[in-house]
């Protein structure tokens, strides 16, 4: 089932008797465990209708003795176990899959199962699937966090600047939960009717609009070098906020886009952005890119990125060298 149809029909009180919660990203598996916690029963009702326990602590015997009770002062009861990948699984655990294949109706069976993907070829899978809700929370990849993000907002009726949207997406990873907590904190601090720029982000989240890895490779697909050291140099001086694997990872990315810009036949905007997986707002800034770096100096600067990599992890330097030697280092080869 889909994830937001999940979320719409719970908001709308359309419960299913058994939630199968897994994937390696925990997001969605927090916040679908998180609205049912905290919609299905009033606190009061919470006191005799909802159990929570965990994985490393339970066992199947004690889930199902619990699904099978009745409410005593709701409709439902809930029970929720949490961290449920601890728990001694077996493929066709006859206990439970007799249950699922009969669940209590009053019930609803949250079992959240992070960190992992449960094993789709079990019978005790096909139960679940059968019988209530199996959602697979997966792990979103880096050039799918800027849309994401851009979505979550828009679902909220804010906007944002797609450069504001890749630029959180840079430093942020894909770590959702700790994107969405950023984005309560815009939306908190942002009118409504404005939309989200990189002034917002730097004011309220704390990366600098003008001195951050998305700016460094804007500059550098320029040939700007004055505006690449000064980044370079900011850099050298706030390291934790800059560090250099971060920097690095964002350059090899670039660069790599830069390249398969090189190769696509159609040059539309639309089609290069699907191609490298970019807002068609970037496209020209591509098209920029790859007229200054032909494809042998992509090659090039490509292989340089490799070597300063190495460089960083001590191989090839010198025992003084630190990584702010080596950015500017490397910038420079870049450029010349």
């Amino acid at each position: 089932m889909n994830i937001n149809t999940t979320l719409s029909d719970i908001k709308n009180r359309i419960y299913k008797p058994v939630y199968l919660l897994h994937g390696e990203e925990a997001y969605y598996i927090d916040l679908i465990s998180d609205m049912l916690e905290n919609s299905v029963l009033n606190e009061a009702q919470k006191g005799f209708d909802q159990t929570i326990l965990y994985g490393k602590d339970t066992d199947f015997s004690t889930i199902v003795n619990a699904s099978k009770r009745y409410p005593m002062m709701s409709d439902y009861q809930l029970i929720l176990v949490k961290e449920a990948q601890a728990l001694k699984w077996k493929s066709d655990d006859e206990l439970f899959a007799k249950y699922i294949e009969n669940p209590t109706p009053s019930t609803i069976l949250v079992i959240a199962y992070k960190y992992g993907k449960f094993d789709k070829r079990t019978k005790l899978y096909k139960a679940i699937d059968k019988r209530g809700v199996v959602l697979e929370s997966a792990k979103l990849y880096d050039d799918k966090v800027a849309p994401w993000i851009v979505d979550q907002l828009q679902q909220e009726g804010w906007r944002i600047h797609p450069q504001a949207a890749a630029l959180m997406a840079e430093y942020l990873g894909t770590d959702l939960s700790k994107i969405a907590n950023e984005l309560e904190k815009l939306m908190l601090n942002v009118p409504k009717d404005s939309e989200i720029s990189s002034a917002d982000i730097e004011r309220n989240i704390g990366i600098s609009k003008d001195f951050n890895v998305f700016e460094l490779n804007g500059a550098l697909g320029k040939r700007d070098s004055l505006k690449a050291i000064q980044i370079v140099d900011y850099f050298a001086a706030n390291p934790k906020s800059n560090p250099f694997v971060v920097v690095m990872g964002s350059l090899a990315g670039y660069f790599t886009k830069i390249l398969k810009y090189h190769y696509l036949q159609d040059k539309s905007s639309q089609t290069v952005a699907k191609a490298l997986g970019v807002h068609p707002f970037f496209t020209k800034e591509y098209d920029v890119a790859a007229r200054n770096f032909n494809k042998r100096k992509t090659f090039d600067i490509i292989n340089t990125l490799r070597e300063y990599d190495l460089k960083s992890k001590g191989l090839n330097t010198g025992p003084n060298t630190t990584t702010a030697d080596l950015m500017r280092e490397m910038v420079f080869k870049i450029l010349n």
